[in-house]
């Protein structure tokens, strides 16, 4: 089992930034995404932004004002966003995806969310 423990959600004002992370725990042999999705009200989870150990992805909507970076030795994904609209206001979800051993196979975990609100 993996947990994922997330943080750095809240009130930010339009215009304003924000640090959301996550930290993974668990016996983990290796990670080999880590993300972050989110969830507004009324419509399905979307991808925000992922990270493999060499490649990075962002949604359209992100893109430009969002970085993406993690520590694979402390298996912690980071999402830093700026220039905040009132549509970046969701429950934000981490996802990582994860092996137990060498050459097992992978597995899905999501954190509990945090939520984000923009809002002036």
């Amino acid at each position: 089992q993996v947990q994922l423990v997330e943080s750095g959600g809240g009130l930010v004002q339009p215009g304003g930034s924000l640090r959301l992370s996550c930290a993974a725990s668990g016996s983990i042999f290796k990670i080999n995404l880590m993300g972050w999705y989110r969830q507004a009200p009324g419509k399905q989870r979307e991808l925000v932004a992922v990270i493999t150990s060499g490649t990075t992805n962002y949604a359209d909507s992100v893109k430009g004002r969002s970085t993406i970076s993690r520590d694979n030795a402390k298996n912690t994904v980071w999402l830093e966003m700026s220039s905040l609209k009132p549509e970046d206001t969701a429950v934000y979800y981490c996802k990582a995806i994860a092996q137990f051993r060498d050459g097992g196979p992978e597995y899905q975990y999501w954190g509990q969310g945090t939520q984000v609100t923009v809002f002036s």
